[in-house]
């Protein structure tokens, strides 16, 4: 079992424990030091949506496939597949040397039990709604998995490269105990976790993929981005994500540092309710996307770090912002737009995370700037990374600013959101027929070219209904000691990467 405490890393400690370092401390080749500022907020991956969650979860659980760094489709527990001819039947191979952590084999019934787990409505599973194409599933034998389909359903093997998505034992689905310790077949064990202070992982002995060139992780919470680099410089830190990119475009300059630079399919955004007056009014919610100046955030609140971007941020899809509905700002269309609403004026609440991004409370000040220029108040509320969840979770906000995770297809990135069985359509509280009926169009088919138009133009008529106010794309940074090599740095930010690490 996971011992876990509440012991709390406090600002005072970091600070006495970077100033009692005289000297850099040579690398320890057995175990890589860590460190990020964002810590885990649960243990079941089902059920995560926080980015630091599942940045650590990603290391100890598998799904059946995984996205490789150019976003394909590889082998995780499964080591193949096949699609029938009408895609309405999906077959996987296991991989006979799939073990969990505990040494037992990973077999049909697993993975039978994970997915029944994620469609269960009790389970509030995070990414429940890419899987309901699912009618039933055959384990011809315990290396064989069938998932017959009510329609074809090409996208869902994107959506089941994720975390949320993780093979977890049947054993322990039974016993109740998923969440209350972490049971995988992913490349590192769990050994100990203290909440917002440290894990420590070790190198799974049994883990399929290979052997590792470390022997285990130790993970220090360092709520503060510049005391990691502070750790990085002083050698007490071999490696650190980076989440804030005013931090990040310092490692540059450190002559003993090297920074992973990639860009990311994850997106910034200006969550509107549309549940709640004014943002019922159609016209308030495209004024205010024409009221914004999405450049002048990124200039402002990301040092420049990151690019325009509406609802699709996968390349295979994305179209120009230009081309969407107000995406260059357009003061006197606003203007125009908040006259014919009838609405003159309003205030509003807009809830935004410490740390989640590091940039939220600065996209919030700019975007609070923009929009009084039409009449419209945002009151700024930050809120610890946990409160901020549950309450986005529930939908129990005026406004959020938010950093939601990208995919390379769009229907398992927004059809919780956007579809009227959506598992999340309480976050965004927004329905609409039309961009329903694309979802569905877009999952049933098969064909590639006709796939981007049906999404592109699902995307036009999202910039136009303006639920979300999408605001740019960035980046994903991890900094390293130059005595560490191998990291392989991926557009969803995932650090799985970490398997490919050894000591120079």
């Amino acid at each position: 079992m996971i011992h876990l405490s509440r012991k709390i890393l406090t600002g005072l400690a970091v600070a006495t424990a970077l100033t009692s370092v005289a000297a850099a401390i040579p690398a320890q080749a057995e175990t890589l030091r860590m460190a990020w500022s964002q810590d885990a907020t649960g243990l079941d991956p089902h059920k995560q949506t926080a980015f630091s969650s599942l940045r650590l979860l990603e290391l100890i659980y598998e799904p059946l496939v995984r996205l490789d760094a150019d976003l394909n489709v590889v082998p995780a527990i499964a080591s193949s597949w096949e699609f029938a001819e009408d895609a309405k039947t999906l077959t996987f191979s296991l991989d006979p040397n799939a073990k969990f952590s505990n040494g037992a084999q990973v077999v049909s019934a697993d993975v039978k039990a994970s997915f029944e787990r994620l469609l269960n409505e009790e389970t509030a599973a995070a990414a429940r709604s890419n899987f309901l194409s699912i009618e039933s599933i055959e384990t011809p034998d315990a290396a064989t998995v069938v998932f017959n389909l009510s329609t074809a359903d090409v996208p869902i093997l994107v959506a089941m490269a994720t975390i949320n998505a993780a093979v977890v034992p049947a054993a322990e689905i039974e016993a109740g105990t998923i969440g209350t310790q972490a049971l995988g077949s992913g490349p590192f064990v769990l050994d100990s976790w203290e909440p917002n202070a440290r894990e420590v992982l070790s190198a799974n002995p049994d883990w399929a993929g290979g052997d590792l060139a470390i022997d285990g992780i130790t993970i220090s919470v360092l709520p503060d981005e510049m005391a990691i680099l502070a750790s990085l410089r002083a050698g007490q830190t071999d490696f650190a994500l980076l989440n804030d990119p005013l931090v990040a475009t310092l490692v540059p300059a450190e002559a003993n540092l090297e920074l992973n630079r990639v860009g990311v399919l994850a997106y910034n955004v200006l969550q509107l309710n549309p549940s709640r007056a004014p943002m019922d009014n159609l016209k308030v919610r495209q004024a205010m996307s024409c009221a914004i100046d999405r450049q002048a955030i990124i200039d402002a609140a990301l040092a420049g770090e990151g690019k325009v971007t509406g609802p699709l941020t996968m390349p295979a899809f994305a179209q120009d912002p230009a081309n969407l509905f107000c995406y260059e700002q357009d003061l006197d269309k606003a203007k125009q737009l908040m006259a014919e609403s009838g609405v003159d004026g309003f205030t509003a609440k807009v809830i935004a995370a410490t740390g989640e991004p590091p940039v939220a409370a600065s996209e919030a000040q700019v975007l609070q700037s923009q929009l009084a220029e039409i009449g419209v108040n945002l009151e700024i509320e930050i809120m610890e990374l946990n409160v901020y969840v549950d309450t986005w979770l529930a939908g129990n906000f005026d406004m959020a600013v938010a950093q939601n995770g990208g995919r390379p297809d769009p229907f398992p990135m927004y059809n919780r959101y956007f579809t009227k069985d959506g598992n999340l359509v309480k976050v965004s509280n927004f329905v609409d027929d039309e961009l329903d009926s694309l979802m569905k169009q877009g999952q049933a088919e098969t064909d590639p070219a006709k796939r981007v138009e049906i999404f592109q133009a699902f995307e036009s008529r999202l910039a136009e209904q303006a639920p979300w106010l999408w605001l740019s794309t960035g980046y994903s940074y991890t900094a390293q000691l130059n005595t560490v090599s191998g990291f392989e740095a991926s557009p969803t930010g995932t650090l799985f990467g970490l398997t490919k690490v050894s000591f120079k």
